[in-house]
């Protein structure tokens, strides 16, 4: 992981759980479909700093169709159809800031202005959701928010549904800004995700800080 995420994370890959987690997925890269990409895993480091992360949203884990997960939570490539929770994520965009609805569901762009874009799970076997839940990634990637949780500045985090909202206990509410609701999934959008306004108040906290806003718009 040559990014400056390298230090902050290095003694995780000594532990016991890292290599049984590494053994696994490649196992189970040789009996099926995995997504992402293997080198696309780490893609939500790669293209976001650890000195630039200003927002934090978490999904759960990655997309399990063919083409749709590319390493960063609910984006989808140039070119793959937007799946039910992103796009509820580019309606509500529209609706809180008045960005134009793109044509694509690439989130990169994000990525490239200090959006975090973490899932707590980094792969999943094609066609079956959640089946690398409990095998070790979430250990990782609790690591990966202890670790923007120790950063000095503001940092808005984004919980969107029960699960990610659990990890508001490794925050620290005093010095940082959560922002939670429910999920963009279509199964919960409408009890509390839709008209949440979620990046206004992103950027509202993060000018509270003195700090620049995000240009949400794609």
């Amino acid at each position: 992981m040559k990014t400056d995420w390298n230090p902050l994370l290095r003694a995780e890959f000594e532990k016991p759980y890292w290599n049984d987690l590494q053994r696994f997925v490649a196992d189970e890269r040789g009996r099926a479909p995995v997504y992402p990409p293997s080198d696309e895993v780490f893609a939500a480091l790669h293209l976001t700093p650890y000195a630039d992360v200003r927002v934090l949203i978490l999904g759960q884990d990655p997309y399990h169709g063919a083409g749709q997960a590319h390493g960063l939570c609910f984006s989808v490539q140039r070119g793959v159809p937007a799946p039910p929770s992103l796009v509820n994520i580019l309606k509500e965009l529209e609706a809180d800031l008045g960005c134009p609805r793109p044509d694509h569901g690439c989130l990169e762009a994000w990525a490239g202005k200090g959006v975090l874009l973490l899932n707590a799970v980094l792969t999943v076997r094609g066609a079956n959701a959640a089946s690398h839940a409990g095998k070790g990634w979430e250990t990782f990637t609790d690591e990966v928010i202890r670790a923007v949780n120790a950063k000095p500045e503001r940092v808005v985090f984004m919980l969107w549904g029960g699960y990610a909202r659990k990890k508001k206990a490794l925050i620290d509410t005093t010095r940082h800004v959560v922002i939670e609701s429910a999920h963009p999934s279509p199964l919960s959008a409408h009890n509390g995700f839709l008209g949440s306004r979620p990046f206004s108040k992103a950027n509202a906290a993060l000018e509270e800080a003195g700090l620049p806003p995000i240009d949400w718009c794609l």
